[in-house]
């Protein structure tokens, strides 16, 4: 038993440092891509998801992430804020109920209600005003969209006052939007809009075969492709990959699933509780990297 033990660890010590010089010999993933994990809506606070609040970015940031998926919508006067939906569920989830009325447990709040109704009593919520500000103030934070808008024109519109806020600012924050896309007729309705550099296409809403799918990646030059749990394959990850792709998985929150992915060549995770030094700390290729010094 002892041997056969000795030689999986050998075997898997082979496989990952073949697997980390075949990433040396190929060009090192730049801009977001160059981080393994995406915090989803902000990463948690306190061990609460979905929160997108502004706490939770500032705390997720100053534990070393650097990439944050955000959920995205319309407020009833049509402003773009983080928030993941308006229903009663999620306004139960985010400890407002209390705090609304009975006609706004499950309708869209108006600006002003959705910024001064705090989330757990005690968390800012934040519109695109905030987080452009809070871009602004760290030249190394990527936002990554997840628009929760179904209809085209209010995605379009969406996008345009993404652009705008932007705009207003420094128009170089956009080189650090990264967009999201859900299909493929959204590619180049988002890029009418701005020539975003950076997109992910997310496959849980799609019916696209593998193959369909790793071609329209290698012909439109996409950054990364993100996928639930019961989409990866080896196959499929390493045709992206050949196809110029990262691939993420979400959304993972412990890091033995983490590493799991990672022997099937999947490069990171979305996740409500993971951070991007944890995920380096507890890699593969990092553990045995340390092992072989």
């Amino acid at each position: 038993m002892k041997r056969i033990a000795a030689v999986l660890l050998l075997f898997s010590a082979i496989m990952i440092l073949l697997l980390t010089h075949l990433e040396m010999e190929e060009e090192a993933p730049q801009g977001f891509a160059a981080y393994r994990l995406i915090a989803h809506a902000m990463g948690s606070i306190g061990e609460q998801p979905y929160t997108n609040a502004y706490e939770a970015m500032v705390v997720n940031y100053e534990k070393g992430t650097r990439v944050f998926e955000i959920d995205l919508m319309l407020t009833e006067d049509r402003k773009v804020v983080a928030r993941h939906e308006w229903t009663e569920s999620m306004t139960q989830q985010l400890g407002q109920k209390e705090k609304l009325p009975d006609d706004k447990q499950a309708a869209r709040l108006s600006h002003e209600e959705f910024i001064n109704t705090p989330i757990l009593e005690q968390y800012q919520p934040m519109d695109i005003e905030g987080i452009m500000d809070m871009m602004e103030r760290h030249p190394d934070i990527y936002i990554v969209t997840d628009t929760k808008e179904q209809k085209e024109r209010d995605i379009q519109y969406l996008f345009a006052e993404i652009v705008n806020a932007a705009k207003e600012r420094n128009p170089k924050l956009l080189d650090r939007v990264v967009v999201q896309i859900y299909n493929e007729p959204m590619l180049d309705m988002v890029q009418d809009i701005y020539p975003f550099q950076s997109i992910i296409y997310t496959l849980y809403a799609t019916q696209d075969s593998p193959a369909a799918i790793t071609a329209f990646v290698r012909d439109n030059h996409i950054d990364a492709v993100t996928m639930p749990e019961y989409k990866v394959s080896p196959n499929f990850v390493a045709k992206l990959r050949q196809a110029g792709a990262v691939t993420y998985v979400h959304t993972i929150n412990d890091t033995n699933t983490v590493n799991n992915y990672e022997k099937w060549g999947v490069y990171g995770v979305y996740s409500d509780l993971l951070t991007e030094p944890e995920l380096e700390r507890n890699s593969l290729r990092y553990t045995m990297t340390k092992r072989l010094e």
